[in-house]
């Protein structure tokens, strides 16, 4: 959506509609729209879903259109800009820049995360833009930088580099004050420090750069904060650090040097404070180990073919619809579709499936794949954004930007934490300067300074969004990907997960499963009769069978008459004569010598298989039963399912029979038979009745009304589609395994963001008590602080070195 200045006064805005489906619905917002007092022209274009207004801005308004449309019955799609935030230390900050952004007419949506320091903001175009979204956080005192698709540094990198440079400069002012500390301690008094770093003037000229060169992030960061109405963490440190600078400053200018000098503390609480900043940066570029692990696989370069030559141009150049070359061992740059070659494609970087997949023209190749050893020419259908790959990285990052429930209480708490402990400060200096040692400025000065100083809101901050990245990281390494931070809040908490069978539990394809001979016939011999017979029926069933024999090399005959009778089978002429495959009903009514008498096949059928007789020249061949066959890997996921406490439950169209049998191969006990697709979500409606939080687990096409009804939805995909606007989670690698992991990842993930907050909350509850009390120095006070937020955010990191699968 655009708007743009017109002639006469007149503006113009573009808007995307979203509902639409035929001429008529674009006729009647053309005529909503263009009846609006001050709209002089409204069209819909219908192909592009594209209205187009011509409208006087001081009488109409986008917002007043939109509302307009969504009353029509439809929609209004909405832009989305993704930010850089800089100058945020705490989560004060954030939740001030978010409020803001909020507040900003025409954004429906803003959201800011602290550890990764960027904004995600939903808004209408027209009603404002993203430089009045710039304007208005640079009010506030912070940074505020669009992100772009050829972005390739992260900013945060740039400002760990800072941080370490400050760090070392403001380490090696603060030493020597350290020295001259530290040797006034009877046990070190053998270090007594030179009588040059025992002149005051000589501490105020190493402990000034620290304090407003080093320091002067800390005061502008202050100043921002109260001028705009509210204190952050860096009022904290500001003003415990100015206490102690100024405080020895005063002495010494009044020549008192001697009453005790306090510029160490002031210094070593800045040199820690940036230490913890330092580490606390570093731990939280591994936070983003996942998206910067999921970029490095895509290709750098593509040979497309531009004016009859081949030229090689940079992958995020491909445009829709050029034709690329890809060499044997390249990585393909882009999705696309095989028009001349053949080759095998490892896919694992999507699927986790580590056999490379043969593909020949035709078949879709995805970008970021590395082709096998053939040559192959393909034509480009999803470049740029759209690519598999892109959409991957956006689900990761949306979820490790999203904001969990539990992290509004942190919110909350950060918002009021400043003011109050400035208020326990302040109480505190009035009463050891009343009270405790009453007159001392410096008796009350120090646990005041203390206090200021070991206060840290940072640690509630991260304690969430730390863990959340860490989480949803580690989940998309392993073929999990989370829509949004909620959804990896809530998926530990579901008891009952209901399975799709077709795709999920079983492959999705029969295959053949079980060849009984009859007496005087081998298997191989009854295998080649009927693949022979079968090769030329397009049936599923009949495909099965010849796959089967051309995976075990058998030759077939060539059928020279072929008649497929309408539900009962199929009757060939082969070089050895009549062949007839079908129902057992069948061979009977043709009079089949030799059928057995026994209950072989219905011994098959019970299994829930569907179950061929195979005749020769009217002669009993033997039985070829054909199923949709169990993955390997779904018992062993059930199993993972129950051992977590989870109620599985299998949904199904097919009859009771069918269902119970695959259902008792994998370890299934509650079936849900003959349902048709339309019928499943009225299933999981009757299972939350029950009062059970549902996941449903399906392909996300037939079963999309059923995921979005589950509490928690998981498309079951090969990471081509998964963008499944039905499911909550996409579990790309389509192994069954990837469920009971997101349950898994779910739970460690809340414990981890529980442990972080207890610790935060604990820190604080007993820091500050210790600190008003006299029993903390004031650097040691920051050195608990500086580290709070590291150990928090070392903590989620545990979160990376996690075994879930």
């Amino acid at each position: 959506m655009e708007k743009q200045k017109t002639n006469n006064n007149l503006s113009h805005w573009n808007a995307s509609v979203e509902g639409m489906t035929c001429a008529a619905c674009s006729r009647r917002i053309e005529k909503q729209v263009g009846k609006m007092e001050g709209v002089s022209e409204a069209s819909v274009n219908l192909t592009t879903e594209q209205l187009s207004v011509q409208y006087d801005p001081n009488e109409v308004a986008p917002h007043d259109m939109e509302e307009k449309i969504e009353q029509t019955g439809y929609s209004v799609r909405r832009s989305e800009a993704v930010f850089d935030v800089s100058g945020m230390t705490c989560a004060a900050c954030a939740n001030r820049v978010e409020k803001k952004l909020n507040k900003l007419p025409g954004v429906s949506e803003a959201s800011v995360n602290l550890a990764m320091e960027r904004a995600t903001v939903h808004y209408l175009d027209g009603e404002v833009s993203v430089e009045e979204m710039e304007q208005a956080v640079d009010k506030l005192g912070y940074g505020l930088t669009e992100r772009t698709e050829e972005e390739t540094e992260d900013p945060r990198e740039k400002e760990q580099r800072k941080k370490g440079w400050q760090l070392l400069v403001s380490a090696l002012l603060t030493l020597p004050l350290v020295w001259t500390m530290v040797s006034h301690f009877g046990f070190l008094s053998f270090l007594g420090a030179h009588g040059v770093l025992m002149n005051p003037w000589v501490q105020v000229g190493l402990a000034t750069p620290v304090q407003f060169v080093i320091g002067s992030t800390f005061y502008r960061s202050a100043y921002k904060s109260l001028r705009s109405g509210s204190a952050n963490m860096d009022v904290l440190v500001a003003l415990g650090t100015s206490a102690a600078y100024f405080y020895s400053l005063y002495f010494v200018l009044t020549g008192n040097a001697s009453e005790g000098l306090y510029f160490e503390t002031s210094a070593v609480i800045i040199t820690l404070i940036l230490l913890g900043k330092w580490f606390e940066a570093k731990a939280k570029g591994r936070t983003s180990r996942a998206i910067k692990s999921l970029l490095s696989l895509k290709a750098e370069t593509a040979l497309v073919e531009r004016n009859g030559e081949v030229t090689e141009i940079k992958s995020e150049d491909v445009q829709e619809g050029d034709v690329v070359h890809v060499k044997p061992g390249a990585k393909v740059p882009v999705d696309g579709e095989v028009i001349d070659g053949r080759s095998s494609v490892d896919e694992s970087m999507l699927t986790g499936e580590s056999i490379p997949v043969e593909k020949d023209t035709g078949d879709t190749v995805i970008g970021a794949t590395v082709n096998g050893n053939g040559r192959i020419r393909m034509r480009a259908t999803r470049v740029g954004k759209d690519t598999a790959l892109s959409q991957i990285v956006r689900v990761v990052e949306e979820a490790q930007g999203g904001k969990a429930e539990i992290q509004r209480l942190a919110d909350r708490v950060s918002g009021v934490f400043v003011p109050i402990v400035i208020g326990i400060a302040l109480l505190t200096f009035l009463t050891w300067i009343l009270f405790v040692q009453p007159g001392s400025l410096e008796g009350a000065l120090l646990p005041t300074i203390a206090i200021l100083v070991i206060a840290c809101p940072c640690a509630l901050g991260l304690a969430t969004p730390t863990s959340i990245m860490a989480g949803s990281g580690r989940a998309a390494e392993n073929g999990v990907l989370f829509k949004g931070g909620q959804y990896l809040e809530s998926t530990g908490a579901v008891e009952t997960i209901l399975l799709d069978k077709t795709g999920t539990i079983t492959k999705g394809e029969p295959a053949v499963t079980d060849i009984v001979p009859a007496p005087d016939w081998t298997e191989q011999q009854l295998l080649m009769h009927a693949a022979g017979a079968e090769q030329s029926s397009e049936h599923a069933l009949a495909q099965a069978i010849v796959q089967d024999a051309a995976q075990k090399n058998i030759t077939l005959q060539r059928a020279s008459s072929f008649e497929a009778v309408p539900g009962k089978g199929v009757l060939a002429v082969t070089d050895t004569g009549i062949v007839a495959v079908g129902t057992s009903a069948w061979l009977a009514e043709r009079q089949v010598a030799g059928m057995p008498e026994g209950a072989e096949n219905e011994k098959l059928e019970e299994q829930g298989k569907t179950v061929m007789g195979v005749a020769v020249n009217d002669r009993f061949a033997g039985w070829i039963a054909v199923a949709d066959t169990v993955k390997e890997t779904s018992r062993r996921a059930v199993e993972r399912m129950q051992a977590a406490g989870l109620e599985v439950v299998m949904i199904t169209g097919d009859n009771e029979k069918t269902a119970r049998a695959i259902a008792a191969e994998v370890g299934i006990d509650r079936v849900i038979a003959r349902v048709l697709p339309e019928q499943k979500s009225s299933e999981v409606t009757r299972l939350q009745r029950e009062g059970r939080r549902v996941a449903m687990v399906g392909d996300g096409i037939n079963d999309a009304p059923a995921l979005a009804t589950a509490d928690i939805g998981m498309a079951v995909g090969t990471g081509t589609d998964i963008a499944v606007e039905a499911a909550d989670i996409t579990l790309m690698r389509g192994d069954l395994n990837s469920a009971a992991d997101a349950v898994l990842m779910s739970r460690a993930t809340m414990k981890n963001i529980k442990e972080n907050l207890f610790f935060a909350f604990v820190y604080n509850s007993v820091g500050i008590p210790i600190a008003a009390i006299g029993l903390l120095a004031p650097w040691v006070a920051g050195a608990a602080m500086a580290f709070s937020s590291v150990s928090v955010v070392l903590n989620a990191l545990r979160l990376q070195r996690m075994k879930i699968s």
